[in-house]
């Protein structure tokens, strides 16, 4: 075996413990969690947002973003429900660059994973503690989920493991709402079976365990557009995507309808600045159409401090070191503009 066993790492409940979640949080939390049932189950009329960092890097710049959408959440909550986006793990298509806090907690820093587990835990506890917000991780690493699960009100599972037998078992067994995304090639049967999977119950090896699910019926689709045969970006946020997509899960058994349509990658072709063009092109597609207004429950949006995107030895705090990113002050008038528009 080609591996090098460097230290055993914690089990997550030893980490829990050093960094505990508080009854008066964990009521917080379970507040959160019931809200963000109801919008899906349609009890809410109010709109999701899933928004921040395309990958958390610095704790200090991130929670100085957490601030700021405190601010303005504070301001529109009665309409919209905003998680935010604190993104530990990044997968890379080509195994190369940044592959999040997890891996390196100093981006400039040699890996460190027993670091990277607790300044996880840390910034999403931070988060909830100082700001009373429930976040969004990515479940890119299944195994990897207990160490904040008792943090954690949404996740996503992207486009190139959607298709992974493993994170469709492990979304079975959560108990918040599961994203997942359509694949690269855009095949939203694989996004549906992916989907129709995570609401079963199933038996498999969690952890070293023997486990049995009792299915999610949290999970739903994420467009998030995708690559034609030639690489380029195909957006599927438009109206006629949204009905179809729609008309997929009617034909589907005890399926209810429920779609984030996420507007950046291939919706954008990673221009941060056009996420706002598709946000308010799904917001006029749910006002032409009942079905579409029913279905599509919210909007995943990639932004931070500072406009783009740069290297990470030159980045200034809060400018993303991965995929670009729409900049606060744009945020913050895209935030009211869906405000008025949902």
């Amino acid at each position: 075996m080609n591996m090098k066993f460097i230290r055993k790492l914690p089990i997550p409940q030893e980490i829990k413990k050093e960094y505990p979640v508080s009854e008066e949080l964990a009521a917080v939390k379970a507040g959160r969690d019931e809200e963000i049932r109801r919008i899906f189950f349609g009890g809410s009329d109010k709109f999701i947002l899933v928004i921040g960092p395309c990958s958390a890097d610095r704790r200090e710049p991130v929670l100085e973003y957490i601030g700021r959408l405190k601010r303005v959440y504070d301001e529109v909550s009665g309409k919209l429900m905003i998680i935010p986006r604190i993104y530990t793990n990044k997968p890379r298509t080509a195994g190369v660059g940044y592959m999040g806090m997890l891996h390196r907690p100093n981006p400039e820093g040699e890996p460190d994973l027993l670091h990277g587990l607790i300044a996880i835990r840390d910034i999403h506890l931070t988060a909830l503690a100082d700001y009373g917000f429930t976040c969004a991780d990515e479940l890119l690493y299944p195994d990897n989920y207990r160490y904040l699960s008792d943090l954690l009100s949404y996740v996503a599972v992207g486009a190139r493991s959607v298709e992974n037998q493993y994170h469709r078992l492990a979304a079975s067994g959560l108990d918040v709402p599961v994203g997942m995304k359509n694949p690269i090639s855009g095949d939203l049967s694989v996004m549906f079976n992916s989907v129709n999977a995570a609401r079963q119950s199933h038996a498999f090896l969690y952890r070293g365990w023997e486990v049995v699910t009792e299915g999610n019926p949290l999970a739903h689709g994420v467009l998030r557009g995708f690559k034609d045969g030639d690489g380029r970006d195909v957006p599927n946020y438009g109206y006629g995507n949204l009905c179809t997509a729609i008309d997929m899960m009617k034909g589907r058994d005890d399926f209810s309808c429920a779609l984030l349509v996420d507007t950046n990658h291939s919706n954008s072709g990673k221009n941060a600045d056009k996420q706002a063009e598709v946000a308010l092109d799904v917001l006029e597609s749910r006002r032409k159409n009942a079905d579409v207004r029913r279905a599509v429950k919210g909007l995943m949006i990639e932004s931070y401090l500072e406009d783009g995107a740069g290297d990470i030895g030159s980045a200034r705090p809060g400018l993303s070191i991965t995929d670009p990113c729409l900049g606060w002050k744009k945020t913050r008038d895209l935030i009211y503009r869906i405000a008025d528009r949902v």
